[in-house]
């Protein structure tokens, strides 16, 4: 152990990061199967996942899966490089989303389901504060997009806007849920990622713990979070 102690602090932040990511990862799986439950519209994404799942007989998760894994082939002539929380991305998000699904039922009411598509986008802003702050990469989508503005030279909301729109226009004609929740998404989880973006941000006070804290790659612009 070194007379810093970096050993001895090195680990419990490490494991802390970890625990950071895989909570924020199952949020954000939580998170899209209440936005499903809630029956008021999807995000662009899942609209997508949805449209395929109902042609292929897949459940919604593994269809998550799936693209997210098929997006990830997309880095390679990007030279975007994968990081553990890239791949678990792949993975996690899914299994969460149809293990939530399968113990939710679809509430009928409307009272019920406009507060729990609420609920289902906060959580998916604190989600994706978790897990980008965590530091362990960006997920498939997320690299796909900053992977084009780097090699195209657009603006990040730019190509943002053209992936977004493409996979809804997409996942609507195989029959994917758009409505009110999609609208209300796409204005409210900018705001959200960046006010848990700064609540979860890692504190630098300028000590020894900072001192010894590993350094952070820059997250995806606060303004423009992509789904998963």
């Amino acid at each position: 152990m070194s007379a810093s102690g970096r050993l001895t602090t090195g680990g419990p932040r490490l494991l802390g990061r970890l625990v950071q990511l895989y909570a924020g990862l199952g949020l954000y799986g939580v998170s899209a199967a209440l936005q499903l439950r809630a029956g008021l519209g999807l995000d662009p994404w899942d609209v997508l996942h949805q449209g395929i799942a109902r042609h292929t007989g897949l459940s919604i998760g593994t269809v998550c899966i799936v693209v997210g894994a098929l997006v990830l082939l997309l880095w390679i002539p990007l030279r975007q490089r994968p990081g553990l929380g890239t791949l678990s991305n792949v993975v996690v998000i899914g299994l969460a989303m149809d293990a939530t699904l399968s113990l939710t039922p679809a509430p009928g009411s409307l009272w019920v389901r406009v507060p729990l598509l609420v609920l289902a986008v906060v959580l998916c802003g604190a989600a994706t504060g978790l897990y980008i702050t965590a530091a362990f990469g960006p997920g498939p989508r997320d690299g796909l997009m900053t992977g084009l503005h780097r090699r195209t030279g657009r603006s990040v909301r730019l190509v943002r806007t053209c992936i977004e729109l493409t996979v809804l226009v997409s996942g609507s004609a195989l029959g994917g849920s758009v409505g009110a929740g999609t609208v209300f998404y796409a204005v409210a989880i900018g705001p959200l990622s960046q006010f848990f973006l700064r609540l979860f941000e890692p504190r630098r006070s300028g000590g020894p713990a900072a001192a010894d804290a590993p350094e952070q790659p820059a997250p995806v612009p606060v303004a423009d979070p992509v789904q998963h």
